[in-house]
């Protein structure tokens, strides 16, 4: 099983068991000490699980971390309203506040020892780097998922793309002459589908789709021999996209009212509402934040021989913001009526029909756009 994805499990059966915990506090007796000792073991138990989320920094993604650290903390506001409940009674297990016993000249570090609390618990502020903390939607600015600019005598694709042809005449950018790695942004109306002459571009390492609305991309022929080491899809509306294979990971974030195709060894989606999902992918696949996703089987033209219907996990999805025992009621399975059609499929990727239905209507019968 992929570390990450152990993790994930050991992590929510933990912060679940916490949780419940947590809820039977009141039910206990403040009689000899028997609150109190509960109180010290979910805090003992709230620490162990912040620096497992620590130890597990070299294999977790950061998007996933943030994650983690932001259910530590609500498990300990959780703790906090509880106890203000039983009066003003302090535990004998505390987590300190920063700068709280600091002593002179003793700061936070990331790669020396962490300081002591006066228990001998290890203080775990230092494992929280900035870059763990705030906007959960933000992808970490420094990757080339979210570089946009081309290299010196590279060829502006994107500007091909939104000043060629008709709304409904589908763009076919050869991405021959592109010395970097793929990255379509800010189209709007447009058809546009990688022919085979983009198999160095995406051979080349990772891709980005970003601020896209009302379009369908196809990228499935060039990545069905030379796919993505990893991808990202972020703010797009109303629109299909077929991302085709990934060898590695696929992070997307903020898509509403999609499809999205996509054929990769993991698939972790945030912030998106009203997509259906069409996987195929070897591991299960991570929603967070998410409300009204719908999950059904890629079509059988978009895999190679390497992906087998057995090995595909698309209906094992993990909400990482549900931790109830219950089915998550943020995703389903997309019922088989509902699915599109191999000959839909077909004119998604430019076939005889897509030039004479145009964009529009594709959306339409898609059941996007108005």
């Amino acid at each position: 099983m992929d570390p990450s994805e152990a993790f994930y499990r050991q992590f929510r059966t933990t912060s679940a068991n916490i949780r419940e915990q947590i809820t039977k506090l009141p039910s206990l007796s403040a009689v000899g000490g028997e609150r109190q000792d509960a109180i010290d073991a979910i805090l003992a138990d709230i620490s162990r699980l912040s620096q497992d989320v620590v130890d597990a920094g070299d294999f977790v993604p950061a998007y996933d971390q943030r994650g983690y650290v932001q259910v530590v903390k609500e498990l300990k506001d959780e703790l906090e309203t509880t106890k203000a409940r039983f009066g003003p009674k302090k535990s004998r297990f505390q987590f300190k506040r920063p700068g709280v016993g600091a002593g002179a000249g003793s700061s936070p570090s990331l790669g020396g020892q962490g300081q002591q609390h006066e228990h001998g618990q290890e203080d775990t502020r230092r494992f929280v780097p900035s870059d763990f903390i705030g906007d959960n939607s933000t992808v970490p600015s420094k990757t080339p998922l979210g570089d946009d600019t081309p290299l010196e005598n590279s060829k502006d694709y994107n500007k091909e793309i939104s000043s060629s042809g008709t709304d409904s005449t589908p763009r076919r950018p050869s991405f021959s002459a592109s010395r970097c790695e793929v990255s379509l942004h800010d189209h709007q109306n447009r058809h546009i589908i990688l022919p085979s002459s983009a198999t160095n571009a995406t051979s080349a390492g990772s891709g980005s789709i970003t601020s896209i609305k009302d379009c369908i991309i196809d990228m499935s022929v060039p990545t069905k021999t030379a796919p993505f080491a990893n991808l990202a899809l972020k703010n797009i509306t109303g629109s299909v996209i077929v991302a085709g294979r990934v060898d590695g990971s696929v992070h997307i974030t903020g898509v509403k009212d999609s499809v999205v195709v996509i054929v990769s060894r993991q698939v972790r989606i945030h912030e998106c509402e009203g997509v259906d999902f069409y996987l195929w992918v070897g591991s299960h696949p991570i929603i967070e934040d998410c409300k009204g996703v719908r999950f059904a089987p890629v079509a059988e033209s978009f895999v190679t021989e390497k992906e087998t219907p057995e090995t595909n996990q698309w209906d094992q999805v993990d909400d990482f913001k549900w931790l109830k025992s219950e089915h998550s009621p943020n995703w389903c399975i997309l019922p088989e009526a509902e699915r599109i059609s191999q000959e839909t499929w077909d004119i998604v990727k430019g076939d005889s029909r897509s030039a004479e239905l145009g964009l529009s209507d594709i959306l339409r019968k898609i059941g996007l756009g108005s």
